[in-house]
């Protein structure tokens, strides 16, 4: 089978490739293309994979290419992780917002509506040339911000589009290893949107054991959740929040510890790729994979550095929330695997809604429990969120539909609305200086009016 990587340049490309290498099931991918528009990268990324391969005398055949339809023809499954106008732009989606005390931040807020309007298009653009050259395949999108990604995607692939965000599932795994259990064996109750859910209930044979996790001061401490959060909001809610709310429920705080951060997490991974890429173009061949694992560890150690508060250059690998090499992808193994060898598994993932929340529209993209198998993905039923998780999907999901809608029709009004409805921007007078101040700034989104 042939699995295609567009944004093949990246830094999660080589967990993907791993977990093919370790996979002995039948059939298996034994055909791996790499897309990026940017050489350098992609040849790097390349070497990194090489190496890895080099103890896998059956490793899948490796290709590398800048040519989008070579990448795509006849693929089974297509990963997508792509970041429309590179770090350049994230470092601006952040400054914008920051510039008017708003919070700045890759995927939550304003920053995140600004990578979706430069994103949709392009993202769009892909789902076609899909439909034309591989209309078998299913595409697993990684590129963030996830669920607005997959909804827009799934107007041209229906649900045949799926999106994978590693937080809800992670939470299991690290729950189940602090309590020794087995994590394969935990059920996880997780309700919401892509960076904006809630798990519910962790049941292990039966047992809710979040009331256990709630009581206990060490093993909830212990959590990064407990850190992001603290105990006692944890226990207020009695919920256990995905990471991401934090920037809700301490927008305050969050906002001016990244302004008084001296540099922002856009700005330090622009400088750390870029280190990284030219010591590894200057390495010899077997240097390659321990440079990448050194930058993935520095990468990991900073991430989220605001919420625990630590400055990123200052941030070690000692209590970092850092990168999970059965996260991403372990879930997009598993999809593939239930697919292709109808190997059936249940995974939190971004898909769309149906009658699974009441709330929302049925073609809305949620992240929820699923069933997967030979036949496709299919959502589980989940009780009802609670009034103020209602609420603030609701809120949200009017902000994705509409920036959704902007990035399609070019239409300042709904991208105006968009920024100004948002929970964290709250104004109309701030929604439209958000608007202008990245069309100013950033030429992929400035491109999605000039039509």
């Amino acid at each position: 089978m042939k699995l295609s990587i567009l944004g093949g340049g990246g830094f999660r490309v080589p967990y993907v490739y791993q977990a093919l290498l370790r996979d002995q099931g039948s059939p298996r991918i034994d055909d791996v293309w790499l897309y990026d528009t940017d050489a350098r990268r992609l040849n790097a990324m390349r070497r990194t994979l090489t190496r890895f391969a080099a103890d896998f005398p059956d490793a899948p055949a490796l290709n590398a290419t800048t040519e989008l339809d070579e990448a795509l023809a006849d693929s089974d499954f297509v990963f997508t992780a792509l970041r429309v106008g590179g770090l350049t732009a994230r470092t601006c989606d952040e400054r914008v917002a920051l510039d008017l005390n708003v919070l700045g931040q890759e995927t939550t807020g304003p920053g995140g509506l600004a990578y979706g309007l430069r994103t949709i298009p392009v993202m769009l653009d892909i789902a076609h040339r899909v439909r034309a050259l591989a209309p078998r395949s299913y595409v697993i999108n990684f590129t963030n911000p996830a669920g607005m990604i997959t909804e827009a995607m799934q107007t041209v692939l229906g649900d045949r589009v799926l999106g994978i965000c590693d937080t809800p599932s992670g939470l299991g795994r690290r729950v189940a290893a602090a309590l020794g259990l087995d994590s394969s064996r935990m059920e996880l109750d997780y309700v919401g949107l892509n960076h904006l859910g809630w798990m519910r209930r962790l049941c292990y044979d039966g047992e809710d054991l979040l009331p256990r996790l709630l009581a206990d001061d060490k093993l909830l401490g212990g959590l990064e959740e407990g850190v992001v959060f603290g105990r006692e909001w944890l226990r207020d809610l009695g919920v256990i929040p995905n990471e991401y709310l934090y920037y809700y429920y301490f927008n305050r705080d969050a906002v001016r510890a990244i302004l008084d951060a001296p540099q922002t997490r856009g700005e330090f991974l622009a400088k750390q790729q870029t280190a990284f890429f030219d010591r590894i173009t200057d390495a010899a061949q077997g240097a390659s994979v321990e440079l990448w694992r050194q930058a993935v560890e520095t990468r990991s150690a900073g991430y989220m550095a605001e919420a625990r508060g630590v400055a990123q250059d200052a941030a070690t690998a000692e209590g970092a929330f850092g990168a999970d090499p059965d996260g991403y992808a372990g879930v997009a193994l598993g999809v593939m695997a239930a697919i292709s060898r109808n190997e059936r598994a249940t995974m939190i993932l971004n898909v769309r809604n149906g009658t699974t929340i009441a709330a929302l529209p049925q073609d809305a993209v949620v992240e929820v429990p699923v069933m997967v198998d030979a036949g496709g993905v299919h959502p589980l039923t989940v009780s009802p969120p609670d009034l103020h998780q209602t609420g603030l999907m609701q809120q949200v999901k009017a902000v994705e539909r509409l920036t959704i809608s902007a990035a399609v029709t070019g239409s300042r009004t709904d991208a105006v609305k968009a920024f100004s409805l948002h929970p964290l921007v709250d104004s109309v007078t701030i929604g439209r200086q958000l608007l202008d101040g990245y069309i100013r700034r950033i030429p992929e989104v400035a491109s999605v009016f000039d039509r």
